[in-house]
C-alpha cells in the first residue's frame, strides 16, 4: 500500500506544494519536509524584495565578478539556457521595466482580473540590449560576472528550476509532484501518470486535462498578477523585452509540456510572448493557449522524428 506526503506552503509569493507517494511512509514524510526547507532556503536566497538576500547583494554588488553560492550560479545558468532557448523573449534582466511598470515591492494581488485600458496586441520581441547575454557564470571561480548595474530577476526561472532540483530528490520514489506556484515538476520509479488540470484564467471549468507520468507542466499567464496604474492602464509583470512595456501579445495563458520544469517554463512565457500566430511553434511537446477572446485550443506535441534507415 502506497501512503501520501504532502507539504503545502506559501513560497516564491505564492503557494507551493510536495506530495510524495510511497509505502514508507514515515520515509516519504521526511523527504517531503526536506523538500519543504529547500524551497523556503531557495525562496531567500532568491527573493528581489528582501535587501539582504543573495540576489539583492549580487545585483546590489559593485564588482564585475561576484562570488556566487551553487544555487545562485545554477540560477544565473538557468538565466542563460532560458535566454537562449527563447531567442532573448525570456529576458530575467527586466528588472528596471518591471519595477517601473508598478512592481518595485512585494504586493497582494486582488482575485478579481485588473481593470484598465491595453494597447493593441501586437508580439513581443528581444531586445537589442540583451541584458541576459551579459552573464556568465565560472564554476571553478565560483563566481558570477556581470557588468554593474545588470540586475537579474529569474522569477518563473528559477521556480522551474527548484521545481527540477527537487524532482531529482525524490526520483526514487513511486510517485511525486513538486509545485512551485504553478510550475509542476513530475515523476517516480513506477511510472504512474497523474493528471494535471488547466485552469481557465476566467475563473470557469478546467480547460483540459493533461497525464504526466514524468515530466513538467508551467504556465504564463497575464491574468492573476496585474494591477491598474495611475493614469488607467492595465499592467502585469510579463515584459516584452523589445519596449520595456508590459506585454499584451492577444495571447493571455499559455500551458507547456515538457521533460523539465526549467524548459516547460520557458517555453510556456516564450509562446504567450510571441503571440497567437506563433504561440504553437514555441510548444513543441504540447500544451494549452488562452487568447483575449477567451478562445483556447490544445496543441499536440510534435511527432517524434525517427532516424532514417537505409535499406540496401
Amino acid at each position: 500500500m502506497s501512503h501520501e506526503a504532502v507539504e503545502s506552503f506559501e513560497c516564491f509569493g505564492g503557494r507551493c506544494a510536495v506530495r510524495i507517494g510511497d509505502p514508507d511512509g514515515d520515509t516519504a514524510r521526511r523527504a517531503a519536509r526536506r523538500a519543504r526547507l529547500t524551497l523556503l532556503g531557495a525562496h531567500r536566497a532568491l527573493s528581489r524584495f528582501d535587501p539582504e538576500s543573495e540576489l539583492s547583494r549580487l545585483n546590489a554588488d559593485p564588482r564585475a565578478e561576484v562570488p556566487a553560492s551553487p544555487l545562485l550560479r545554477r540560477v544565473v545558468a538557468a538565466a542563460l539556457t532560458a535566454g537562449l532557448r527563447s531567442g532573448g523573449l525570456v529576458d530575467a534582466t527586466l528588472v528596471d521595466e518591471i519595477e517601473a511598470a508598478g512592481y518595485a515591492a512585494s504586493r497582494d494581488f486582488d482575485r478579481a482580473p485588473a481593470a484598465g485600458a491595453t494597447p493593441p496586441p501586437h508580439p513581443a520581441a528581444a531586445s537589442p540590449r540583451a541584458g541576459w547575454c551579459q552573464f556568465a557564470v565560472d564554476e571553478r571561480a565560483g563566481t558570477v560576472t556581470r557588468p554593474p548595474g545588470v540586475r537579474l530577476d529569474p522569477g518563473g526561472i528559477a521556480k522551474g528550476l527548484m521545481a527540477d532540483l527537487v524532482g531529482e530528490s525524490l526520483a526514487e520514489f513511486d510517485s511525486f509532484a513538486v509545485d512551485c506556484c504553478g510550475d509542476l515538476r513530475i515523476g517516480g520509479s513506477r511510472g504512474r501518470e497523474q493528471r494535471v488540470l488547466v485552469d481557465d484564467p476566467a475563473g470557469g471549468k478546467p480547460l483540459h486535462e493533461l497525464r504526466i507520468a514524468d515530466g513538467a507542466v508551467a504556465t504564463s499567464g497575464i491574468t492573476r498578477r496585474a494591477w491598474t496604474v495611475a493614469d488607467g492602464r492595465r499592467a502585469h509583470q510579463i515584459i516584452d523585452p523589445a519596449t520595456g512595456e508590459p506585454a499584451f501579445t492577444g495571447v493571455v495563458q499559455a500551458t507547456a509540456v515538457a521533460p523539465t520544469g526549467l524548459l516547460a517554463e520557458t517555453l510556456a512565457k516564450s509562446a504567450l510572448l510571441a503571440g497567437p500566430e506563433r504561440a504553437d511553434e514555441h510548444l513543441p511537446f504540447g500544451g494549452v493557449i488562452v487568447v483575449e477572446s477567451g478562445a483556447a485550443w490544445v496543441v499536440d506535441p510534435l511527432p517524434t522524428l525517427l532516424p532514417e534507415v537505409q535499406v540496401a
